[in-house]
């Protein structure tokens, strides 16, 4: 995609243009724990968004995406402020452009092409990667770290496009490592790589059912985080216990808080097993996992629940969960190698039985985060 899209940008804008590219992500196990202090565990994939990018001697940046050729976007870097989005694909890089001049990163104007393979509505994080690859397209050679650069891409996210998500997104897309999960705290920032063995794969089944977390359901998750935090009297669930959670809290509230809490000691769990290479045991927190959203956070849907009741009946396969922020998109599986091609054929087979529904599989492993892509 990369050649095509450097042709595309010669031919639209006749100039020769830098490249750089950020990577969609899944989640291994440590769903909608980000925005709550807490621990994930996300691996960068080979799916990814590519900017193409020159400067201009103006403030505008002039936008085009080759997922929707002859629709041209352009805005002045002076005059972007938060809630001016449209609810339009072209926010995130307008949303991003703000947040970088609000930092005081001294941007200028410029032409973007964007494409990507990340498929929308997925839940493996399509926006984060256009953000970090747009971050990087404006920088150019303005060098901000990785976790700052996902600090802002969060903040365009949150402050401009109106959409509350945590930092998990933006930071893997921006510091994955090939070959790695990455164990994140996301308070303090400080991660640490995890190896995946080399025998098995990360198997990511698409249920087919579209999800749109800004229509409601994802903030309202994490207004109920904040108002159980704010009830204990904590800076965040983090900070809570499962007794504070039954013996504190609203009943209603209780569900939402005890997922939190047992999903950051899930993580951890994870993490040493990972390194032990106990893959058992790391399969069993993922179905662990899977049964408190679907109970307790109540984000799965019908189809992603059969899609893991269907893996847990088939050889070579440790867990499989639900990932991404819910109510559709992905089911992710940990696969042995070996059975992976199986895998994905029975799995398909029976799901489409059940549903109608023909799922796009991906055999996945771990790759590297957001960088320039050198012409070949």
């Amino acid at each position: 995609m990369e050649a095509e899209l450097r042709s595309a940008f010669q031919a639209l804008y006749g100039e020769t243009p830098r490249v750089f590219r950020a990577p969609g992500r899944v989640n291994l196990i440590g769903e909608h724990t980000d925005y709550n202090d807490g621990f994930v565990m996300p691996a960068a994939l080979q799916f990814a968004s590519w900017v193409a990018v020159s400067a201009r001697d103006d403030r505008q940046v002039v936008l085009h995406s080759q997922a929707f050729e002859g629709q041209e976007v352009k805005f002045d870097l002076d005059t972007l402020k938060p809630g001016q989005h449209m609810h339009h694909w072209a926010d995130y890089v307008r949303g991003v452009a703000w947040a970088l001049l609000g930092a005081g990163h001294p941007i200028t104007g410029a032409n973007l092409m964007v494409c990507s393979n990340v498929p929308i509505g997925s839940g493996l994080s399509s926006s984060a990667s256009v953000e970090v690859a747009t971050a990087r397209a404006l920088l150019r050679d303005i060098p901000v770290d990785g976790p700052q650069l996902a600090r802002l891409c969060q903040k365009a996210e949150n402050d401009y496009v109106m959409m509350r998500c945590g930092i998990m997104d933006q930071y893997i897309s921006a510091n994955g490592e090939a070959d790695h999960a990455l164990m994140l705290d996301c308070r303090s920032l400080e991660h640490r790589l995890l190896p995946l063995p080399p025998d098995v794969r990360l198997v990511i089944v698409n249920s087919g059912v579209k999800h749109a977390l800004a229509g409601g359901e994802y903030n309202h998750r994490r207004e109920m985080c904040e108002q159980s935090a704010g009830l204990l009297g904590i800076t965040a669930l983090r900070d809570a216990t499962l007794q504070d959670v039954s013996s504190r809290l609203p009943v209603d509230l209780q569900p939402y808080a005890r997922h939190v809490v047992s999903e950051n000691a899930r993580v951890e769990e994870s993490a040493r097993a990972l390194l032990a290479g106990d893959l058992g045991t790391f399969g069993r927190l993922m179905y662990e996992s899977h049964t408190s959203m679907r109970y307790d956070y109540r984000i799965t849907c019908d189809e992603l629940d059969l899609l893991v009741d269907l893996a847990r009946e088939l050889p070579g396969v440790f867990g499989a969960r639900m990932t991404g922020g819910g109510f559709g998109g992905c089911t992710v599986n940990l696969v042995r190698a070996e059975d992976a091609d199986a895998f994905e054929e029975r799995i398909r087979t029976a799901y489409e039985s059940r549903t109608s529904i023909r799922a796009e599989i991906y055999q996945c492993r771990a790759s590297q985060g957001a960088g320039e892509v050198l012409a070949s």
